[in-house]
């Protein structure tokens, strides 16, 4: 996969051209805004013998492929919100994808919307957004990419990460966003390390909660400005009851399980399917 390279450092701004029938991916990137408030960057392209919903659908396994996270989708009004997830220090940001009807023709745009504080540069930007928007094809083998591309997903490996460390990044976005996380992490599996909280039995299984502070006082350290900090809970597979039972409080755990729910309000995110990595 290839995502944006995220840099140090700002890039001049490029003169906006007008949008042609005809015209490449190339011709029409733009790039608008600056690093302080938000980097923008789009590009468009007419693609012939294609429906609005035929491309969304292609564009769905087009980015599901590059590890792209597709956050709505909504193919019959030519319309979907795919997210380049976080890497490290770099926040996730969306790129919005809309395919508009023409005669005969769809007219398909793709915009990356980066968030205040953002570095990338103008050439690695054009680069993957065409070479998405590229692989979009009209007639039959557009309907065949679509079929394909229908209820795709990313396929990346478990995201192996401290249970403090997300904890604090999921409660981060919370305080930005807080409808937007089920989308975002949706299908997605995580190997988390830790210490056990309690073990309890919970729907015919066990739950295994990570030791975390219910409020960012008791940290030393912190990120963003929120202040109650996202518990952290294991719904344990079937045939773990024997490990969970032999838990004790402040036991070391590491755990991967598949994201299955998250409360705003409660501030506790769930994992479903959870069994011991070594």
């Amino acid at each position: 996969m290839r995502y944006f390279a995220v840099l140090a450092g700002v890039t001049l701004a490029l003169a906006i051209p007008s949008t042609a029938w005809g015209a490449t991916c190339e011709d029409s990137f733009v790039k608008k805004g600056s690093p302080l408030t938000g980097l923008r960057f789009s590009t468009e392209a007419v693609v012939e013998d294609l429906t609005p919903p035929t491309a969304i659908l292609q564009m769905r396994g087009i980015a599901s492929s590059k590890g792209y996270d597709i956050i709505v989708e909504e193919a019959e009004d030519g319309s979907m919100l795919i997210e380049q997830p976080r890497s490290g220090s770099a926040r996730p940001f969306p790129i919005v994808v809309t395919a508009t009807p023409l005669e005969r023709a769809s007219r398909v745009k793709l915009e990356a919307k980066l968030p205040s504080g953002m570095f990338a540069g103008a050439d690695g930007a054009k680069a993957e957004l065409c070479s998405m928007l590229t692989a979009v094809k009209g007639g039959k083998a557009g309907i065949d990419a679509a079929t394909s591309g229908k209820g795709a997903t990313s396929t990346a490996a478990p995201i192996v990460i401290d249970a403090l460390v997300l904890s604090q990044q999921i409660s981060q976005e919370a305080d930005s966003n807080a409808a937007i996380i089920p989308s975002r992490y949706q299908g997605k599996s995580f190997t988390i390390k830790g210490r056990v909280a309690y073990v309890i039995r919970d729907a015919g299984t066990y739950r295994i909660a990570y030791d975390i502070p219910e409020t960012t006082s008791d940290l030393v350290l912190k990120v963003g400005k929120f202040r109650f900090l996202t518990q952290i809970s294991c719904l344990m597979a079937k045939g773990q009851s024997a490990y969970a039972l032999t838990l004790k409080k402040g036991n070391s755990i590491k755990l991967t399980g598949k994201y299955r729910d998250f409360d705003q309000f409660k501030h506790v995110m769930w994992f479903d399917g959870c069994k011991p990595s070594d």
